[in-house]
């Protein structure tokens, strides 16, 4: 790779438009980025009418200018795709290429990403620019990247245009092969829903009660990935023989409905994500209560990248307030905060950091959409805080090329995360355990990893977790349930919730005693089920002593076998007496069944009565408002410490570290203030 992420030391960038700007500024703002610690410039995601502004003619003139000048100033460069927005002479001539709504409206020019991946039409076109700006621009010394479109499946993740019916019909084929099989998949004997001829087979399409064939709507969204990773590797591939060796190939997101994880391994070199944790503070967004972690939950949409890509880059990480003049009224960031965030997305694997963006826009959807300078160009709060980051980076070349630490994984894949999305059942657990599971480790200072589980993934992947939670796997197949088996009988720890097991992979309810292929492994049978009625009394657990309420559901289990016990009964409601979580051992380690969804209170003593809570207690003592993350590689070990908080707090670390920062060791009490950081070298 070239320049960032090799390793060696972290870097910082910024997203720059020079089709926004008079020419005669170009040279000041790169010059000034470089003065501000930032060596990095991507450009043209959406610049197509730049290259080429009528169809079929191409000036390469502008960037070429550009470039000239980032050669001469030393500035590197991320060149883009610009295929998030296609021109109007595009989609006038083709209107095929937009997408459309559920009704067939189509999206028309004027915003973004309004085309669709499956037009042969803008596959081509697509293609054609791609291979152009890769011929010309390839060479050139100082691209060290390329960044394909940009976010994909941002914005709208659901297809329904002329184009991707008949490719929805290509690949059911490819997949059934039959309509016999299409129809059994998809149970179309329910509600005489059973198709015929091909051509009766269609996207997704408006019912009058909103309601569509689940195991349709299952197979729609693995097409809709299907189809946006095969966008994606074209492109891929057309930059692959015309770019210079050592370049990287990224795209930036991550989004839904696609499978990051194969389009990551199938065309790119790295994930680089979107960092907005100012998010939290926006008006129309905004969720009020100390519970709420705000934008400390960015960490764990940094977390799902990390899954993804353990060293990754920040390609837009937030410089100042967020907004489009139509929603997201957000206010600038506060003084430290720029920098919490930077340290945030370093903390969990971040080497590369790229503000978005350097000048704010003073025309489209995005005025308000505030970068590291406002619109005047003027010397400012951000741009001095930037300075001070890339002076704190300096002293953190140890931690590149290091990877976050955690002992505890939760167990995803994509197969659950979509029927989640479709069946409301799924959804309401799934919301509630998701969000408990991650805000118990963030108060508890517990490091933990997003771990995908697909049917080709080995058990010594597994391996590493001394904890694996797998919330609510709905779907299951007997490769995974294999693979599960494995990882507990070597010696690990597998904790499920409830509803885990009771479908097939197309979505359809097993007959088998519940929890299905999963029975044996967990050592329990689930003798009744149901969701907590609304006007029942508080369903509480008791878990040998430590009392805690269920939440949305409830499994009723029992034990099946010498090895499994009852650890824990309901307490309440009709439910009182029967079995809330069952232990199997199995093998050399053990499995868990757990009847209900996860609130924070259950999250927390699941973590602490299983051994693997605040595993830095012996090191640091921090507040709930601090998150603690350590990265470890050959140059050693480096703990970072984040105050999410806007006040002083009081840490204590009882074991002698290095402050990087200063140089200085420290042990003993110490002040990180509001909004500070801190990160310290440990002994090995």
């Amino acid at each position: 790779m070239s320049m960032i992420l090799e390793g060696d030391r972290l870097v910082l960038g910024t997203c720059y438009y020079p089709e926004h700007w008079p020419e005669n500024l170009w040279e000041e703002d790169l010059r000034r980025m470089l003065g501000t610690g930032i060596e990095v410039v991507r450009i043209a995601e959406f610049a197509w009418s730049k290259v080429e502004l009528t169809e079929g003619t191409y000036s390469f003139d502008f960037f070429d200018r550009f470039l000239d000048l980032a050669e001469k100033v030393g500035v590197k460069v991320i060149f883009c795709t610009p295929t998030a927005t296609p021109p109007a002479w595009l989609t006038e001539k083709y209107p095929e290429v937009l997408n459309a709504d559920m009704n067939g409206v189509l999206y028309r020019h004027g915003a973004r990403r309004h085309y669709n991946y499956n037009s042969p039409v803008y596959q081509e076109k697509a293609g054609k620019i791609t291979t152009e700006l890769a011929v010309h621009y390839g060479p050139r010394k100082c691209i060290i990247g390329w960044q394909i479109d940009n976010e994909i499946n941002c914005e709208k993740n659901v297809f329904y245009s002329e184009s991707d019916t008949k490719a929805f019909r290509l690949f059911l084929k490819e997949k059934y092969n039959t309509l016999e099989g299409l129809n059994e998949a998809w149970g179309t004997a329910f509600w005489n829903q059973t198709y015929t001829d091909w051509e009766e087979v269609h996207l997704p399409r408006q019912t009058y009660s909103n309601s569509t064939n689940p195991h349709e709507m299952l197979d729609y969204l693995r097409f809709i990935s299907a189809s946006a990773r095969k966008f994606v590797k074209r492109q891929s591939e057309i930059i692959r023989l015309h770019k210079k060796p050592e370049d990287f190939v990224t795209t930036n997101g991550i989004f839904g409905h696609l499978d990051n994880h194969e389009m990551a391994d199938e065309s790119l070199d790295f994930m680089t994500y979107d960092s907005y944790p100012n998010f939290a503070y926006c008006l129309d967004m905004y969720e009020d209560g100390d519970e709420k972690l705000r934008d400390r939950k960015w960490s764990r949409n940094l977390t799902e990248v990390r899954s993804i890509s353990p060293v990754f880059g920040i390609m837009e990480q937030q410089s100042g307030a967020n907004g489009w003049n139509t929603h997201m009224e957000a206010p600038a960031p506060r003084p430290g905060q720029l920098t919490l965030w930077t340290l945030q997305s370093i903390a969990h694997g971040a080497d590369f950091v790229s503000y978005f963006r350097w000048r704010t826009c003073t025309m489209g959807t995005e005025i308000y959409w505030h970068g590291i300078l406002d619109y005047s160009g003027r010397e400012n709060r951000r741009i001095k805080e930037v300075r001070e980051v890339h002076e704190k980076i300096k002293k953190l070349g140890m931690a590149a090329g290091s990877v976050y630490q955690a002992q505890v994984g939760i167990l995803k894949d994509y197969d659950n995360v979509w029927d989640a999305e479709v069946d409301a059942w799924h959804r309401r657990v799934e919301k509630s355990s998701q969000e408990a599971l991650s805000a118990a480790a963030q108060k508890t200072h517990t490091p933990f990893d997003y771990v995908y589980l697909k049917d080709e993934t080995e058990s010594e992947r597994l391996a590493k977790y001394k904890v694996l939670f797998y919330p609510h796997p709905t779907l299951i197949n007997e490769k995974r349930a294999e693979v599960l088996k494995k990882y507990v009988a070597d010696g690990g720890t597998l904790v499920f919730g409830c509803r885990s097991a009771y479908k097939d992979m197309t979505g359809k309810c097993v007959m088998a005693k519940l929890p299905g292929l999963l029975r044996e492994l967990t050592g329990t049978d689930i003798l009744e089920y149901s969701f907590i009625a609304p006007d029942a009394e508080t369903v509480n657990v008791d878990w040998e002593g430590s009392s805690f309420a269920a939440s949305v559901f409830t499994d009723l289990l029992e034990p099946v076998g010498n090895a499994a016990e009852c650890k824990a009964i309901y307490t309440t409601d009709y439910y009182a007496g029967a079995g809330a979580l069952i232990s199997n051992r199995f093998g050399k380690g053990e499995a868990w069944y757990y009847g209900s969804a996860w609130n924070e209170r259950s999250a927390r003593i699941f973590l602490e009565k299983l051994g693997v809570a605040a595993p830095y207690a012996d090191v640091v003592t921090v507040p709930e408002c601090c998150e603690i993350a350590v990265r470890s590689g050959e140059k050693g070990c480096c703990m970072f410490l984040l105050n999410y908080k806007n006040e002083p707090i009081d840490i204590t670390l009882h074991k002698k570290g290095k402050d990087l920062y200063t140089g200085q060791e420290i042990i003993g009490s110490q002040k990180l203030e509001g909004y500070g950081t801190m990160v310290i070298e440990l002994p090995e």
